[in-house]
C-alpha cells in the first residue's frame, strides 16, 4: 500500500515538473524576444551614424553610396534626418523591447489569453518585418537575428500548446 502511494506521489511530482518546465519553455523565449528588442533599440539610440549599422543593404536599396549621397548639396541635412528617423527606430524598439519584458514578468504567461494575445502580436509584427527585410533588404546583417526570433517564437508557441491555464 505504501509502494503505490509513493508511486502515486511520484508520478504527480513528475507531471509537476514537466508543467514547470513546459511553462518556463513557453516564456523564456518571448522573454528573450524582448531582451534582443532592448539591445538592438539601444544599438541604434546610441551609435553616432546608425544607418552604418546596415550599411551595405542600404546603400543596395538607394543603389548609391552614402558618400556620395551626402556629398550632394541638396542632401546637406540628409545626415540629421536619419539621425532623426534612426533614433526613432531604437526607441521604438526599445519601446517594444520593454513592453514585452513588462507583459512576461507581469502576466508569466499564466493564461491562455495572456499566451494567445502576445503570439498573435509578434507574429503580426515577424510577419511585417520578414515582409519588409526580404523585399527591400535580403542582405541586411540582421537576418539571422529575425530567424532567431522566429525560433523563439515557434519554440515558445510549441510548449504552450502542453499547457493549460491550470498550469501555475
Amino acid at each position: 500500500m505504501m509502494l503505490l502511494f509513493q508511486k502515486d506521489h511520484l508520478v504527480y511530482k513528475l507531471k509537476k515538473v514537466n508543467r514547470r518546465i513546459f511553462h518556463n519553455l513557453t516564456w523564456a523565449p518571448i522573454f528573450f524576444v524582448g531582451i534582443v528588442a532592448v539591445v538592438l533599440g539601444i544599438t541604434w539610440l546610441v551609435h553616432p551614424e546608425p544607418w552604418l549599422l546596415d550599411k551595405v543593404p542600404n546603400e543596395v536599396l538607394l543603389k548609391t553610396s552614402f558618400d556620395i549621397l551626402f556629398s550632394k548639396s541638396i542632401n546637406i541635412n540628409l545626415p540629421d534626418y536619419l539621425f532623426v528617423i534612426y533614433r526613432f527606430f531604437g526607441l521604438w524598439l526599445l519601446s517594444i523591447g520593454a513592453l514585452i519584458i513588462i507583459y512576461i514578468y507581469v502576466t508569466r504567461l499564466g493564461t491562455k489569453v495572456a499566451r494567445n494575445s502576445i503570439f498573435l502580436v509578434l507574429t503580426i509584427i515577424l510577419i511585417g518585418i520578414y515582409y519588409l527585410v526580404l523585399n527591400y533588404i535580403p542582405s541586411s546583417p540582421l537576418l539571422p537575428v529575425l530567424y532567431i526570433l522566429t525560433l523563439c517564437l515557434f519554440c515558445s508557441m510549441y510548449f504552450s500548446r502542453k499547457l493549460s491555464d491550470k498550469t501555475i
